[in-house]
């Protein structure tokens, strides 16, 4: 299960920063690169489509000085709604972006653009389904939406995901779902996985382009304030329930909806700006640190589990 020697290169740990819709914007990107760990962002993020090439150049400027920096990542969305998918790639394709990170259907035209330049295709999937149409589209590597995870998550225990995948596939792997500390990577690392997927948690850090007030419900809220719902866009995510309740809403009995409700046009961010989303994983957040002070906790975690897995005689 190896890591692909572009990514491996100046990690600090096996992470992949989850690109989180409004959330993730070059400030934090950055710290997460030098903090290293394999920084992301969706190309969604950058409003109007013309501010993509001045993120990425932001991005790519405070990282050409820093020797240490890992690898950055950027997310692009492949449905219909999303009328800026070609252009988008064509900035990226320009940059050399070395991970695209794809999501909801394969991306078999992408793919071919990004080897092409020598970058890498990971998609997100929630099944083994999923999971052989994105390696028939020639991805590079699987990140597992599992149960508990922010965002749109899948139902399924990463145990069984990641146990059913290795079956028929050796190659690079990122898991999500509730990890919020070293520790958690760690188990990631243990369960099959090459990388832990991590997005809940940076959401509670200065740098995230989240508001103040969302930030500290996350800090204030366990597993039980998580709502499990398809309303918002059509395709089942993990929300904040104190979000839903402040926009009106009764979290426990919000109406049906499918996926034709999905909407990944420009007018998707001011209409869901303040519903809140957010994995399990709310319940190890205890505060808001810069994200350096994150990371730097993260690796004393991580070396802290493994020492400890180690001296306990098994």
């Amino acid at each position: 299960m190896p890591i692909p020697q572009q990514l491996r290169q100046r990690l600090a740990l096996p992470v992949i920063c989850a690109p989180m819709f409004i959330v993730s914007n070059p400030e934090l990107v950055i710290a997460q690169c030098r903090g290293g760990l394999i920084g992301a962002f969706p190309a969604l993020n950058a409003r109007p489509q013309e501010e993509l090439e001045i993120w990425l150049d932001r991005i790519e400027t405070a990282l050409a000085g820093d020797p240490a920096a890992a690898p950055f990542a950027v997310n692009q969305i492949i449905h219909q709604s999303n009328q800026r998918l070609e252009q988008d790639m064509e900035v990226c394709i320009r940059h050399r972006v070395p991970l695209i990170i794809t999501s909801l259907r394969a991306p078999t035209d992408i793919v071919p653009a990004v080897h092409e330049y020598g970058g890498l295709v990971f998609h997100d999937v929630v099944s083994v389904r999923h999971a052989e149409k994105a390696l028939e589209a020639g991805v590079d590597g699987l990140i597992l939406v599992c149960a508990g995870a922010g965002g749109h998550a899948g139902t399924l225990s990463p145990f069984a995901l990641v146990a059913e995948i290795r079956r028929f596939y050796d190659g690079p792997i990122a898991l999500s779902g509730a990890i919020a500390n070293g520790s958690a990577v760690l188990a990631a690392q243990a369960m099959g996985a090459d990388f832990a997927y991590v997005g809940t948690r940076f959401i509670a850090t200065r740098e995230a382009n989240a508001a103040q007030s969302y930030k500290e419900c996350i800090v204030e809220s366990s597993a039980q304030d998580i709502v499990y719902t398809p309303y918002f866009t059509g395709v089942h995510g993990n929300y904040l329930k104190a979000s839903i309740r402040a926009a009106g809403l009764d979290p426990d009995n919000l109406p049906a909806r499918d996926k034709t409700a999905m909407d990944f046009g420009n007018g998707a961010a001011k209409a869901w700006r303040d519903i809140w989303g957010a994995g399990q994983g709310v319940g190890a957040i205890a505060d808001v640190p810069a994200a350096a002070e994150l990371i730097a906790r993260m690796k004393t975690e991580y070396a802290a589990a493994k020492a400890a897995l180690c001296s306990n005689g098994f």
